[in-house]
């Protein structure tokens, strides 16, 4: 079996929490320089490429800046800066609820990204954590939705990263959501949950259709009143925006979901009202390095449900 070919360590510091771009020269194509090629690539305009190049900004594997007319080389490895966006700060903290020599456990709030991605990377549960823990090669292991508040593990150590994404992707990590919603007396629960789910690129929500089931997820009733019901939501699967599908499948869509039943228009930039009532309780799983049992509980509430007029207002 042939061998992947090794990533270069970035030559690049970290800033504010986040990593530099890198950029490997596909083997195949027909341009003369490097320049050539990240103008069309990266879509930033001439004009940015170039002043980026004419200051150094993009830089080889050895630190070295590349210069304008540096000629194009298959499998080439660069490196740069984004400018990042102006981002407004979630003004809710990140609460660490365990930390070892491996892993970091932290309860994310609402409207916080769990890592960089379009517009918001400085201000997510990753950049923030290497900042404020100082760990640098801090890395996710899973990813929550930014509207949903909750557990999310990370990893100390890049070598041992692999070995806790696999517990998600095999299934191996008991989930435990909580979610307020309509209570509807004619929905029967305890139930199960089956459907294909599919998301398509540019379209914000997630849609079922016909097919062999590829989402399935346990929908219990923990408790309810005044027309509302507290749900235990157990996801044996990982589909994107899973849960939320699937609870408006049932007729009771999530509170303060701005994609399911209808994608509403965009919250502005600010506004932290009515976040999403859905967090992720309860993570547990077997330590693949330590072989320790883990058990963790989120501390935070949902609001519909401990002070629905202060949410809804």
């Amino acid at each position: 079996m042939r061998r992947k070919p090794r990533i270069p360590p970035s030559p690049l510091p970290q800033r504010d929490g986040v990593d530099p771009v890198r950029v490997k020269l596909p083997q195949a194509g027909g341009w003369a320089t490097v320049r050539e090629h990240l103008v069309e690539r990266l879509a930033a305009g001439t004009g940015v490429i170039d002043t980026m190049l004419a200051d150094g900004l993009i830089v080889r594997a050895d630190g070295r800046p590349v210069e304008p007319g540096t000629a194009y080389e298959p499998g080439m490895f660069v490196w740069f800066h984004r400018e990042l966006p102006d981002e407004e700060r979630v003004p809710f903290g990140v609460d660490v609820v365990y930390r070892d020599a491996h892993i970091v456990v932290a309860d994310k709030p609402h409207f916080l990204a769990t890592t960089p991605r379009g517009s918001h990377v400085a201000e997510t549960v990753l950049a923030r954590l290497r900042r404020e823990l100082d760990i640098p090669a801090l890395g996710a292991a899973h990813r929550l939705d930014r509207l949903t508040a909750g557990l999310v593990l990370f990893t100390v150590r890049p070598e041992e990263r692999g070995a806790y994404q696999s517990l998600f992707r095999d299934r191996l990590v008991a989930k435990e959501y909580e979610a307020v919603a309509p209570y509807d007396v004619g929905l029967a629960l305890p139930r199960t949950v089956r459907s294909r789910i599919v998301k398509e690129r540019g379209v914000l929500a997630a849609r079922e259709v016909a097919g062999e089931p590829n989402a399935v997820s346990r929908v219990e009733l923990l408790d309810h009143r005044d027309g509302l019901g507290r749900y235990r939501l157990m996801p044996h699967t990982g589909q994107t925006h899973q849960l939320r599908v699937h609870m408006n499948a049932l007729g009771v869509p999530v509170l303060g979901d701005p994609l399911y039943p209808v994608v509403t228009g965009p919250v502005p930039a600010g506004d932290f009202r009515r976040p999403l009532q859905l967090l992720a309780r309860k993570l547990e799983f077997t330590d693949p390095v330590t072989g320790r049992a883990h058990r963790f509980v989120s501390g935070r509430d949902l609001r519909a449900w401990s002070a629905h007029d202060d949410w809804a207002r």
